[in-house]
This record gives C-alpha cells, sequence and structure tokens, in this order.
C-alpha cells in the first residue's frame, strides 16, 4: 500500500474522536493518524491524545472545516514528507473505517478517490439525502463528468494532486471547490461506496454552509473555466473490494 496519513478535522467530538481513531488503527495500521481540532470547547483534545492519534494539533478558535483540512495537510507536507497520499474523513463516526483499505486500493491508480454514501434504503436523513443529490448533481455539471456523491467526506487525495491543485475554502465549500479544480486539472478521479451511520447531530449550518457550498459551484460554473478533454481515459470506479469497473 501507499506510504499514507489520515487527516481527521474534529470540532465537539469528544464522544466520538477515540472509536473513530482506534477504528483507523484497526483496519489501516499502516496510516499516520492526524487529528485537527478545530477550536472545540469540550475534550475533544485530550480524547484524541488519549486514543493514540499520531499527531494532534489544535486551532485556538473553530475556523471552520476547511481551515482545519488545509492545517493538515499542510502538517504532512513539511513534517511527513514520506506520505504521498491522505485520506480525509469526519470525526462524527460516520465513515466506517472498514472502508480505508478500499480506499487506499483505489489510490494505487487515481489521484483522487471519492467515497460514495448510499442515500436509498440507509438512515441518511432526508434533507441531506435531498440536499446530497441536487448538490452533486450541480457540482457534476460544473465539473464536466458524472458523478454519485461529490459532497462526502471520507476521500483519498494524492500528495500530487494537492500541490497543483489548490484547497481554498474555510468550510464545508472547500471541498466542493476542489473536486471541481481536480477534474478540470485532469486528475484521475475513482468512486467507491462506503457504509455510513449517521446521529442525531451535525455541524453542517443548513443556511450559511449551504449558501457557501452554492457560492462556490456558481463561481466554478463551465463559462469561468477552459474545457477538459474529456476523449482521456481519466475516470475509474472502484467497489469496496478493490475491483474496477
Amino acid at each position: 500500500m501507499l506510504p499514507a496519513a489520515c487527516v481527521i478535522p474534529a470540532y465537539q467530538a469528544a464522544d466520538s474522536i477515540a472509536a473513530v481513531v482506534l477504528g483507523v488503527r484497526l483496519h489501516a495500521p499502516e496510516l499516520v493518524i492526524i487529528v485537527i481540532d478545530g477550536g472545540s470547547i469540550d475534550a475533544t483534545f485530550d480524547a484524541a491524545v488519549a486514543s493514540g492519534a499520531d499527531h494532534v494539533l489544535r486551532h485556538a478558535s473553530n475556523r471552520g472545516k476547511g481551515r482545519a483540512l488545509l492545517t493538515g495537510f499542510a502538517h504532512v507536507a513539511t513534517l511527513i514528507p514520506a506520505v504521498v497520499a491522505v485520506i480525509t474523513m469526519d470525526a462524527d463516526g460516520q465513515h466506517d473505517p472498514a472502508s480505508l483499505p478500499a480506499v487506499l486500493q483505489a489510490l494505487m491508480s487515481a489521484d483522487l478517490v471519492l467515497g460514495v454514501r448510499r442515500r436509498r434504503g440507509t438512515s441518511m436523513p432526508l434533507l441531506r439525502r435531498l440536499a446530497n443529490g441536487i448538490s452533486t448533481r450541480a457540482i457534476a455539471w460544473c465539473a464536466g463528468r458524472p458523478m454519485r456523491d461529490a459532497q462526502c467526506g471520507l476521500r483519498g487525495i494524492r500528495r500530487s494532486l494537492l500541490d497543483r491543485v489548490p484547497h481554498v475554502g474555510e468550510r464545508y465549500e472547500a471541498e466542493t471547490g476542489f473536486v471541481i479544480r481536480a477534474v478540470r486539472a485532469g486528475a484521475i478521479i475513482a468512486e467507491t461506496e462506503i457504509p455510513t451511520r449517521y446521529g442525531p447531530a451535525s455541524h453542517f449550518r443548513p443556511l450559511r454552509d449551504a449558501v457557501r457550498v452554492v457560492a462556490t459551484i456558481w463561481s466554478h460554473r463551465p463559462s469561468r473555466l477552459p474545457a477538459c478533454d474529456f476523449s482521456a481515459p481519466t475516470t475509474t470506479v472502484s467497489s469496496p473490494t478493490g475491483s474496477t469497473a
């Protein structure tokens, strides 16, 4: 497998971060685990340290998920140069660490691996299911290629892609813009289906964060960007078993 790190942005996640870190250690013990506490006022930082994360960083105040991811990426680039890929996942336990081997396998032949959540027949809240479907279609339109889930926080990213495609934004819109720019840069994209678990709480603020995401999509509309050469074989699709289609 590729030398890789798992970057976990965490905010008010004292009750869940330990289980996430231990799950990563169980299913992908080779990963360097980096937790970024985004200004929590609970015991998130202490819980991450106690759970055995390799690196635990902390923002003095809540600067958003996008900023926490950027801090994690910069930490990898400056202090862990042997790492050639980064996997991001949420700290609330939504993403099953058992999916990590499939993401790592897909990164062997892709620049960006997108987790694909099952929307039907799952516990995904109805409002989130509708919003995810609409936003994914809009992002796919901007990027110029079909996608099944452009908003999932479980992703695998090659360091070489992070070096040439900027990760811009303070909050959830950072992930939106990155996908569009990665496709436009000719990145090889893979998708892998993942199981998810949804709790009662979410730090996504429907009005404010939705406005940011919509603004990001609008700023990347096709008229603002050069056309891609879609004749090139830039897409692979992986299953949880690591096979491609």
